[in-house]
């Protein structure tokens, strides 16, 4: 399953780490958060980006080296911070503190071991088995609208979010009654559904009912 490989033109796509395997600094905090552009994504009004949660999915090259084994950290002259990951996952909420006090970070990935960076957004599941199309939907142009934002001068170059990625823990069927009828949807070998975003559905918001409750919406473009 793909992420947003794309979503801006940076130069920390492929970032090279350089130390030992225990910990030892990498790079300058205020650093990571502006190459990454999650400033950027910050200052977008809250209600402008309530339907989204932006993480950096952090993946060594180097296969033996597990995206759940990575930890990073924040080292200031008061001590040392903890970045909140989970299976690879970074959630980077910029602390204007640690970008003013040149805090830098600190990981635990071996020297000259190369590091993939893509950016993963996520959108809350509408509570229960059933729910409105616009409810899930919605982060879609949301999502569209805050990556023109974050990109800046690069926003041609931006993807488009066209699918919101439905995860379930066991296989799963999805049901959307539409004026026309019924739509069917069943899982993939991956137990995902991709819903691709209908902006004439958007507007009819019909009723969406699934088997199982989701375990993530993640937003991508189209393979």
């Amino acid at each position: 399953m793909t992420k947003m490989k794309n979503l801006l033109v940076l130069p920390l796509l492929a970032l090279t780490f350089s130390a030992h395997a225990d910990e030892r600094e990498w790079l300058p905090y205020k650093k990571l958060v502006e190459e990454l552009r999650i400033d950027k994504f910050y200052a977008i009004a809250p209600a402008e980006r309530d339907k989204l949660t932006l993480y950096v999915s952090v993946t060594p090259a180097n296969q033996a080296i597990k995206p759940s084994d990575v930890a990073l950290s924040v080292v200031t002259a008061e001590g040392r911070q903890p970045l909140p990951m989970s299976d690879g996952r970074l959630l980077l909420t910029p602390n204007s503190k640690w970008m003013n006090d040149d805090a830098k970070v600190w990981t635990n990935v071996p020297k000259g071991e190369k590091t993939k960076l893509e950016y993963v957004v996520t959108t809350p599941v509408p509570a229960g088995l059933q729910w409105n199309y616009a409810s899930l939907m919605s982060s879609v142009p949301q999502a569209n609208s805050a990556v023109k934002k974050m990109a800046g001068m690069f926003s041609m170059m931006a993807p488009k979010i066209e699918v919101v990625i439905l995860k379930f823990a066991k296989p799963a069927e999805l049901k959307i009654q539409t004026r026309d009828g019924v739509k069917l949807y069943s899982s993939d070998a991956k137990q995902a559904i991709k819903l691709k975003f209908d902006a004439a559905m958007l507007k009819d918001n019909p009723t969406v009912t699934v088997s199982e409750r989701p375990t993530e919406a993640e937003l991508d473009s189209l393979d």
